[in-house]
């Protein structure tokens, strides 16, 4: 009975590669896809741009930003990005388990005392209906065993889209866009986004979180956007 049963769980659970089409099991990629995702190498430790051995980058040794470390899993590139913007605009809400389950490979036990998605505010949350870093943080936490906290920190600015903006108006557009209403003393906190671009926002959230607190701040990101070259 048990066999059958089994057997039934893995037919209702196939599905089909969201980029090829190929049969996938129960994730949302095949395997030929999983390999393809561009991967990032010898990446500064602090803002996740590529870096020689992996060592600081200049941007980081001259002005360090608010938060400590990023991880991030691929570069915003094809097909990362249509993944990501599957999430976040046609709801294929499969790959937050996706990128959550990836995300946790990489979180060493006790890593942080607690999981924090990027806010959204309310207004953009009631257009889209969900928070996508929410949906990829539940499944991080769930997996890594790591308290989950959505509520810890709100966004009280509606702010134009970052990537509307040049480098410099970033910083400014974000500015006192997040509240920390949750005392953070001594903990060490992993912030879990969709995309990093400039970190701007980023750092803007880990300035707030640290004035509640907070010890470190990491970023656990899905993908991250390069600067040009």
């Amino acid at each position: 009975m048990n066999s059958i049963r089994s057997r039934i769980g893995r037919a209702l659970l196939q599905q089909d590669c969201l980029l090829c089409g190929a049969g996938s099991g129960d994730l949302p990629l095949c395997l030929r896809c999983r390999a393809d995702l561009p991967t990032l190498s010898e990446q500064c430790p602090r803002c996740a741009i590529p870096s020689p051995n992996g060592s600081l980058c200049g941007n980081c040794l001259k002005t360090a930003p608010a938060f400590d470390a990023t991880q991030a899993l691929w570069r915003y590139d094809f097909p990362a990005d249509r993944l990501v913007q599957a999430l976040k605009f046609r709801a294929r809400l499969a790959l937050a388990a996706f990128f959550g389950s990836a995300l946790a490979q990489r979180f060493m036990p006790g890593a942080a005392d607690i999981i924090v998605p990027m806010p959204l505010h309310r207004a953009r949350l009631a257009e889209r209906g969900f928070n996508q870093a929410a949906e990829i943080a539940r499944h991080m936490a769930r997996e890594t065993r790591t308290p989950f906290v959505p509520t810890a920190a709100v966004r009280i600015r509606a702010t134009a889209p970052q990537s509307d903006l040049s480098y410099e108006e970033r910083s400014r557009n974000v500015r006192n866009a997040f509240r920390c209403g949750m005392d953070l003393s001594g903990m060490r906190v992993a912030v879990v986004d969709d995309v990093m671009t400039s970190g701007a926002t980023l750092a803007e959230l880990a300035l707030s979180l640290k004035g509640a607190g907070a010890i470190r701040v990491e970023n656990w990101v899905a993908t991250r956007t390069l600067p040009h070259v």
